[in-house]
């Protein structure tokens, strides 16, 4: 039976973080805390306002009470000057650890469950920009010269836990692309992904961890490292990036047994599509004589009635592949674009402003905020898988918009004790009771 995991649980995850977040300020000039400085910024990302703070300041000076302190626990409201010098110096490791609180909780909520693929777990990794500027810059930027122009950009490299058929993904931790200490070259997507697995390998269970990424990824170098940290991996390969693999493949051609296949008919509603797999064991990924060897699964689909090809993809991966696992790893397979489908879509086209500059600071600022919105991406995940009345209420009022729409406009005139108190009355007024 799973349980729900409740907002309060997950935001006192959030001030544990930043209560523990030491003292940078001189002096006595310390009227805010940095605890409220993040639980603001925080509110802002949750609500999808960025006038929530102005009008909760406005609601504690006519009414004595505001929804920034019984909502999200903000004892005082700085201003946002305030909140963004409080907060630049704050590393976003400080941050880290309400994700994996959160993932403790839907894990002894049995939630994960559902998310188990191949006795796995399957983490998909991309990376994608979130600020740029010709201008603006900080030493955390990472430095594209132009012959034009200079232009200076921060980078993330997302991490979510996804599966087939759900259509909820997890963010963890993320890892920020910014130069780091004793290199010369700037950063890139191959070290954040390298860096993320050697410090979070630890969390999870021996082989419990599938990671899913792109052709950029599919080398030796990070197959190695999720290797030696005892997880499994299926990645993009395509025949321009592995040559030396591609002609294995096909020298075993006529290899009897080298080369196995598996069709399967799924119907779609209207028409019938054949799904074909064919796989061979044991390819090499590279040359050379320390070469690491993996499996290749390549699957085509194609209608049936038509003949036409709708989809086509080719992974390395860890797993054994047989008769009986080749559909499961074939899905997880093509569960990786759901870190861009349901992640980076979601998050750059449905409210969260996620390209917007809320501010860029001299050190740590953007980082900081982008991985608050991320921390307010996860609870609204878990609150649409976790609770049946939130669920209900976004599918009576429609999309993410027109229901952060409502919590906007409820929490600008009307004072609510807690988040519970105001889904119960949005419920009320939409005639929608928990399932």
């Amino acid at each position: 039976m799973t349980k729900p995991v409740k907002f309060k649980q997950m935001l006192a995850a959030l001030r544990r973080s930043l209560e523990a977040v030491p003292e940078h300020r001189r002096g006595k000039n310390i009227q805010y805390s940095i605890a409220d400085a993040g639980l603001s910024a925080f509110a802002v990302f949750f609500t999808q306002s960025p006038s929530f703070l102005a009008f909760q300041k406005r609601m504690k000076k006519q009414q004595g009470r505001d929804n920034a302190k019984s909502l999200f626990g903000v004892e005082k409201i700085p201003s946002d000057a305030q909140t963004r010098n409080l907060l630049d110096p704050v590393a976003p490791d400080a941050v880290r650890e309400p994700f994996w609180d959160v993932y403790r909780l839907l894990q002894a909520s049995g939630h994960l469950d559902r998310y188990r693929v191949i006795g796995t777990h399957l983490v998909s990794m991309d990376g994608t920009w979130y600020f740029t500027s010709e201008t603006i810059h900080c030493p955390h930027c990472t430095v594209y010269e132009h012959p034009d122009r200079t232009l200076y950009a921060h980078l993330v490299m997302a991490a979510m836990l996804s599966a087939p058929g759900l259509p909820h993904v997890l963010p963890l931790e993320p890892e920020f692309i910014v130069p780091q200490d004793g290199h010369e070259k700037q950063d890139c997507e191959q070290q954040a992904i390298k860096r993320w697995v050697k410090r979070n390998a630890r969390r999870f269970e021996p082989w419990s961890v599938t990671v899913l990424a792109d052709d950029l990824h599919s080398h030796q170098p990070l197959c190695e490292v999720l290797l030696e940290n005892k997880m499994h991996f299926i990645l993009t390969c395509k025949p321009e990036s592995h040559p030396t693999l591609y002609q294995e493949v096909e020298s075993l051609a006529d290899v009897p047994g080298a080369h196995e296949t598996h069709m399967v008919r799924r119907w779609q509603g209207n028409h019938y599509e054949q799904w074909r797999y064919h796989w061979v064991a044991h390819v090499p990924l590279r040359t050379g004589d320390d070469t690491l060897y993996v499996n290749w699964l390549e699957l085509t689909v194609v209608r049936e009635d038509t003949g036409e090809q709708i989809y086509y993809n080719a992974w390395v991966t860890s797993h054994e592949l047989t008769v009986k696992t080749v559909e499961e790893v074939g899905d997880a397979g093509r569960a990786r674009w759901k870190v861009e489908n349901e992640g980076f879509n979601v998050l750059k086209n449905q409210g969260y402003a996620f390209e917007h500059n809320f501010g860029h600071g001299d050190r740590h600022l953007s980082t900081v905020l982008l991985t608050m919105l991320f921390l307010a991406f996860l609870f609204h995940s878990v609150l649409h898988l976790t609770c049946p009345l939130y669920a209900a209420l976004r599918e009576a009022i429609g999309t993410r918009r027109d229901f952060f729409g409502h919590v906007r406009a409820l929490t600008c005139y009307l004072y609510f004790p807690s988040w519970d108190d105001m889904l119960a009355f949005m419920a009320d007024k939409q005639e929608v009771g928990s399932v």
